[in-house]
């Protein structure tokens, strides 16, 4: 055990993370020069095209210093505030890690939420200051920001160019000689923390576990506290991005990935402990707390016979993905599909894209939104995820809607853009400091409800892309919220229903109207377009009929004859109008997000 040392990288995103562990496992030596690739350590073609960690990977490597053999366990962690879930599962694995910060851009919002992270488990942490080869690198001042933003010293830290293989030597002797080895009893009890799962198409669903006590061999009988089920271990494998490799037993401390051939990963929850079924531990490892759904939105398939289809492709998908939710709703505009709850909007968007690619569906998604909590007459409470099932108006008391903490740091020149934005998104000051002459750090109090459409990309939009935003769940605040709903054609169109704050119904309702006019395709007949409030309309446009020219075929003749045809098809027009149906088109329902 004392050779063993499991740690994690962490960073803001695209500060290097992935690079850097290429580098780690090619100095290794793990991966042959053939088999290399960048980004090795991020398996899904998704993760390869947008340049960003969406799932953490673990890999085993071994390296030799002064003579003795060390096994260092790496995991590699996502960068971007929707996936922290994988963040703290992997840090509540290990005793140390690697705080990456860009020596260009200095230390970032996510970078200080993953540090807290790292702290209250109390690891060990390195401060690597990466990109020291690029022109806009300033050394100095990211060693001053993470001293003076997150109170650690950076007087000895490791100056690496992960792009290049500068400093990567040294900073391996770092890992070994200032990270604590594994604590554990050997010959205690069975002990192991399952912090992530997954489903293998030839092996079943697998788990990867960290062993705190005891050890585990191949036929063992395993009892999975939380469950209270037994299985018998099949396999064990040390984990690799590429070949993984098999062992007999995983032992005290170190790190592996255990088969036991099990159809569903349910039977394996992350967060769970395994134990030997004879002689088993007192008490689970604990400290865990599973992922909550943070956005909730609709999702259906465009051809409605392919309901089961996307039933069979979210289940599959949550085999490899424990944080998601789903169950089935029907709406009257988009017939049947799910209603999936989901840890942030760039989580939403990676689930549909790889729900469309790897299975093959035509997917439209409805406008997220999150969990609302009605107050009724009566005493009861409501929770609402979705705003067509939120109650009528006189039967409640009021509605409570999440708020976050939102960490913004931006360079000062835009610090009157961000403060106005997050001023018109309902935002509460809680703080403001100068890091640095040149950085503001801001943090505020936000409703979710204004931060899931478009927030980050007005922000990226306001300061040119040079500000960094995370944020962490703040619990329930009364607000002033109603139910805006649009009508086309007289009807409802549920799927189009939002929940928003009473000042900015009106505008909100002005602009998707008129959103919606440019979107819908002209009928034959005269279309009401409407946004309302219970009964009362607030807004409305009307899309023109199309004009058939019924009189071209009349070569002069009686105006008479002319008139009776137009009657005719003024009549028709009036019976189309009240039977007539409006197709909406699939950017209707992606309007709603545009609007602001």
């Amino acid at each position: 055990m004392e050779n063993i040392r499991n740690f994690s990288i962490i960073a803001h995103i695209d500060h290097g993370k992935s690079t850097l562990a290429d580098r780690l496992i090619q100095e290794c030596g793990a991966v042959s020069e053939r088999e290399m690739s960048a980004q090795v350590m991020d398996t899904m073609d998704i993760e390869k095209e947008r340049g960003i960690t969406i799932k953490a990977q673990s890999v085993r490597l071994e390296y030799m210093l002064e003579g003795k053999k060390y096994i260092l366990n790496l995991i590699d962690t996502p960068g971007h505030v929707d996936f922290s879930y994988e963040v703290s599962r992997s840090l509540s694995s290990c005793e140390g890690a690697l705080l990456v910060v860009d020596a260009s851009q200095g230390v970032e919002a996510q970078t200080i939420a993953n540090v807290y992270i790292a702290l209250e488990n109390n690891l060990e942490i390195i401060p690597v200051i990466n990109k020291i080869d690029l022109p806009a690198a300033n050394v100095e001042n990211a060693k001053s920001e993470i001293e003076s933003t997150i109170g650690l010293s950076a007087k000895n830290a490791i100056l690496v160019s992960a792009k290049n293989g500068i400093g990567i030597s040294e900073l391996l002797e770092s890992i070994i000689y200032t990270i604590p080895p594994p604590s554990g009893n050997p010959s205690a009890p069975l002990k192991a923390l399952i912090y992530d799962s997954w489903f293998d198409n030839y092996l079943g669903a697998l788990a990867l576990v960290r062993i705190i006590d005891g050890a585990i061999k191949i036929d063992d009988e395993i009892l999975i506290m939380g469950s209270g089920k037994s299985h018998k271990v099949l396999e064990l494998l040390y984990p690799h991005p590429i070949n993984q490799k098999k062992t007999n037993a995983i032992k005290c401390g170190e790190i592996g990935i255990v088969c036991l051939g099990l159809k569903q990963v349910d039977d394996i929850s992350v967060g769970d402990t395994m134990t030997h079924k004879n002689a088993p531990a007192q008490s689970p490892v604990g400290n865990f707390t599973k992922a909550k759904p943070f956005v909730f939105a609709g999702i259906y398939p465009i051809q409605t016979d392919r309901f089961e289809d996307l039933r069979d492709a979210l289940n599959k998908l949550k085999l490899n993905d424990s944080s998601l939710e789903f169950e089935p709703e029907s709406s009257v505009a988009l017939g049947f599909g799910f209603r999936v709850g989901f840890l942030g909007l760039l989580h939403m968007e990676v689930i549909k894209e790889r729900l469309e690619r790897e299975f093959d569906l035509d997917l439209i998604a409805t406008a997220p939104t999150v969990l609302y909590h009605a107050y009724l007459s009566n005493g009861e409470i409501a929770e609402v995820q979705n705003p067509a099932e939120l109650p009528p108006e006189q039967n409640i008391t009021h509605i409570e809607e999440p708020y976050v903490k939102a960490t913004i740091i931006t360079p000062s020149e835009f610090l009157g853009n961000v403060i106005k934005l997050l001023s018109n998104r309902r935002g509460i000051q809680e703080k403001m400091e100068y890091i640095t002459e040149q950085r503001v750090l801001l943090v505020y109090l936000m409703p979710t409800n204004e931060i899931i459409m478009d927030f980050y990309d007005k922000l990226k939009s306001s300061t040119k892309g040079y500000a960094s935003f995370d944020y962490e769940n703040a619990g329930y605040r009364k607000g002033d919220l109603i139910k805006l709903d649009i009508r086309v054609a007289g009807e409802i169109v549920d799927a189009l229903s939002i929940i928003v704050a009473r000042e900015k119904a009106y505008q909100k309702g002005k602009n998707l109207v008129n959103s919606m006019k440019e979107i819908i395709p002209r009928q034959l007949f005269e279309v009401a377009i409407q946004a309302s409030i219970g009964n009362k309309v607030i807004a409305r446009e009307t899309i023109k009929s199309m004009g058939k020219n019924v009189t071209a075929k009349c070569y002069g003749g009686d105006i008479t004859r002319k008139r009776k045809l137009l009657e005719k098809q003024k009549e028709g027009k009036k019976r189309l109008k009240a039977i007539g149906k409006v197709e909406l088109p699939q950017d209707a329902f992606l309007a709603v997000l545009k609007i602001d």
